[in-house]
């Protein structure tokens, strides 16, 4: 391939992986507790946060509140959760680390903030963080990939405290689709918190993530391997995962795995012009020509050359300038019926987001949403649907009211007025109850 057409060819590639990999958005939430109020300190979980967190921005994850959220109360972890679920709406990858004490309490994980002080078992659901609730917030994002990082499981601080259900270490969680969870250790077991400025598993995976050309699974493969080695074999960690499609790289693709191309015999002047048209004729482009001509301005193809170019500048100076007009909405988009996202807004700016499901029927059907004012018996609330038209028409206002379901102990009714978009893909409006109201968006 000529110089000239060779390095046009590279540099349009070149410029189109970089504005993809330009584009991925990675959200990342890192939360180190050390300093317990009421059971023993830990030394490293806030070195290990501030280490994370600087890794994980260098590899282009933006953090949520802007760095390492260091010793939080429940109040503050539950605000800082909520901000994470806001932020990932819609983000290609979400990683939630985690350093700290850790406890098990019948089958269900908990993180434990540093004001913690539970008396009897049932304080733990009010006092601490059920790991299910950081899994909800990713749940319904529209993330391709989810990560949780859970460097938590050392010995159970509260454990004279004969709490009946308390075990050793972490329980294995069940991974949604499209995530993948790493504990520090294997489920029921427990890790080192380390002599030195960090533990041994955050040590091991700040340093594998920055290798390039490690996959997913193989990244923390290394991980589990490096710890193993380091501990003598106390601790290995532990991956659960469920089936994630595509391949991920913290990184990047290395060098190595492109394989070389293997050693061509010299090319003639004359095959090589020959090979240039055939790849222009491919591209077709414009520019693709122009680097063509560059290179061979004389000869039976650059005559053809210009023709292809002359051609192309016709085209462009014919195209009369119009405004594209967008598609007629499809007959499925004109019913209420199918899956919408969104989110509702108080007055304060907090945002909560939700999932609205209609059936075929269009006008009834069901909805979620992150639990943010009920009880936590349960990490998210359900409730019903119905709407005040099951047809769409553009600019048409429509009322859906949601009725929840009495779970997390929540039962009452919401109206929701919206004006539908004109490519019927969205609705906007306000939402209302009794004494309280805010806006609201939602799409499919």
């Amino acid at each position: 391939m000529g110089a000239i057409l060779r390095l046009f060819v590279i540099l349009t590639l070149i410029s189109v992986w970089s504005a993809s990999a330009s584009a991925e958005k990675r959200i990342a939430l890192v939360v180190g507790n050390s300093n317990y109020q009421n059971v023993t300190p830990l030394g490293n979980p806030r070195n290990d946060a501030r280490l994370m967190a600087e890794t994980l921005r260098s590899l282009g994850f933006a953090l949520v509140a802007g760095g390492p959220q260091i010793d939080l109360d429940k109040a503050a972890f539950d605000g800082v959760l909520q901000k994470f679920g806001n932020a990932i709406m819609g983000a290609d990858v979400a990683l939630f680390y985690y350093a700290g004490h850790g406890v098990q309490v019948a089958g269900r994980n908990f993180l434990v903030p540093v004001a913690a002080n539970p008396t009897k078992e049932a304080d733990v659901y009010l006092q601490m963080v059920d790991t299910n609730v950081v899994l909800s917030q990713m749940d319904g994002a529209g993330t391709k990939l989810n990560i949780v990082v859970l460097d938590a499981c050392r010995n159970n601080p509260f454990g004279g405290r004969g709490f009946r259900a308390t075990g050793g270490g972490l329980a294995q969680m069940q991974a949604p689709e499209g995530t993948l969870i790493s504990y520090a250790t294997q489920p029921g077991n427990v890790a080192l918190d380390g002599d030195g400025g960090n533990s041994p598993y955050s040590s091991a995976l700040a340093a594998t993530i920055r290798k390039p050309g490690l996959g997913l699974f193989e990244a923390f493969n290394e991980v589990g391997l490096a710890v193993k080695k380091s501990t003598g074999g106390a601790q290995q960690p532990w991956v659960s995962s469920s089936p994630i499609a595509g391949r991920f790289y913290f990184t990047g693709r290395s060098e190595a795995e492109s394989p070389a191309a293997p050693a061509q015999p010299p090319v003639s002047a004359a095959d090589r012009m020959r090979e240039d048209f055939e790849l222009a004729q491919k591209l077709g482009k414009r520019e693709v020509w122009e680097a063509f001509l560059k290179a061979y301005p004389d000869g039976f193809y650059a005559s053809i050359a210009r023709s292809r170019l002359d051609e192309i500048k016709s085209k462009v100076a014919l195209a009369a300038p119009s405004e594209s007009l967008p598609p007629p909405p499809t007959p499925q988009l004109r019913s209420m019926a199918g899956v919408w996202t969104g989110s509702y807004s108080y007055a304060n700016g907090s945002q909560v987001p939700f999932t609205f499901n209609f059936g075929t029927a269009g006008c009834a059907g069901r909805a979620e949403e992150v639990n943010t004012f009920g009880n936590r018996s349960a990490p998210k609330l359900f409730a019903n649907l119905a709407c005040s038209s099951a047809s769409l028409v553009p600019g048409q206002t429509v009322t859906i009211t949601k009725t929840y379901d009495g779970t997390g102990g929540v039962s009452h009714a919401v109206s929701y007025v919206g004006r539908i978009s004109a490519d019927l893909r969205s609705i906007s409006g306000r939402w209302s109850l009794s004494g309280a109201s805010g806006t609201f968006t939602m799409s499919r």
